[in-house]
């Protein structure tokens, strides 16, 4: 089952005026690539978030599944330049490399940032998993030139974008990454361990990487007894996502990875469940990852307003 990546835009009281970060939505699962009828609505690719400003090339969270479908949405008749900034190099977040289009063609460009991995290094790292008898096609058979760089604790700059990350709890090193570009803050974190020991303390660096951001995408992949049986997998539930959120005074909160196992009708009673939790927090805001869904932060200031529920359903899109 394929998806379009021709959704729809919310800006809600963030938009109008003049428009200048727009976040779109290409994969949102977590785990394994799930597209079934079940999750028509939400979509069922893997990680990849793309930030675009005007004048500005690309930042893409993640290169999971649903890289392809950003890809066939750009033109095919210029080469491509952007950066990717990748959390970890489990397979749902890399994944879709080889299917990217634009790198496909002679004269693309792709600069990947990644947390340095044990024993090698980033490049090192993808060309392991990019070669048979896992995989017909190697890096260097690719027509675009893809550089990898490994994150520091420094924070870096990308065109006008200044860009910094973070380890987060997870299984294995993992990124999460904090963009401000003209005016506004998108904090992209995908997996995070909720303490297993349930003191459900936030980890200091994690609250700093998301202070006053004006959107969070946040791993949510559990309920709370899903969360039971799989508190050392790496992921969170719901609840926890709401407390980063507002603990670190969030302006939206975008749930995000979520589980294979979740159709759609779970997934709109765990959006329920966020945002009846955000009452009276900080978190003006609760939406939840959908492909091809777009939000756009404009260049308003700080409003205590919410959007009702009901502007937030997903709208269904074409297959």
């Amino acid at each position: 089952m394929e998806r379009s990546t021709r959704g729809r835009s919310i800006g809600g009281p963030f938009s109008g005026g003049s428009v200048l970060v727009k976040v779109t939505f290409y994969g949102v699962r977590g785990s394994t690539p799930c597209p079934c009828e079940p999750n028509r609505r939400y979509g069922g690719n893997t990680a990849c978030v793309v930030v675009d400003a005007p004048g500005s090339e690309p930042l893409v969270f993640d290169l999971g599944t649903g890289l392809r479908f950003w890809g066939e949405s750009l033109p095919a008749n210029q080469p491509f330049h952007g950066t990717a900034l990748v959390t970890h190099l489990h397979w749902d977040h890399v994944q879709g490399l080889p299917f990217f289009p634009p790198i496909l063609r002679p004269g693309s460009h792709l600069d990947v940032y990644a947390p340095p991995q044990e024993g090698g290094t980033v490049a090192e790292a993808f060309s392991g998993f990019m070669r048979p008898p896992y995989f017909p096609v190697r890096i260097v058979d690719l027509l675009g030139d893809v550089t990898f760089r490994e994150t520091g604790a420094a924070p870096f700059r990308v065109g006008r974008a200044e860009v910094r990350a973070a380890l987060v709890p997870h299984v294995g090193d993992t990124n999460g990454y904090r963009v401000e570009i003209d005016g506004r803050v998108i904090v992209y974190i995908s997996d995070h361990q909720e303490p297993a020991d349930g003191s459900r303390t936030v980890a200091p660096e994690v609250i700093e990487l998301c202070r006053d951001a004006d959107l969070l995408i946040h791993d949510a992949q559990y309920t709370p007894e899903e969360f039971a049986l799989k508190a050392t997998w790496g992921h969170c539930t719901v609840d926890f996502a709401v407390q980063v959120a507002a603990e670190a005074g969030v302006r939206r909160l975008a749930l995000f990875h979520h589980d294979p196992s979740h159709d759609d009708a779970t997934i709109d009673a765990l959006a329920a469940h966020a945002r009846s939790l955000a009452v009276g927090t900080p978190v003006e805001e609760v939406l939840i990852a959908t492909e091809g869904l777009t939000v756009v932060l404009g260049a308003e200031p700080r409003t205590n307003g919410r959007v009702p529920a009901e502007a937030l359903r997903p709208t269904p899109v074409a297959h």
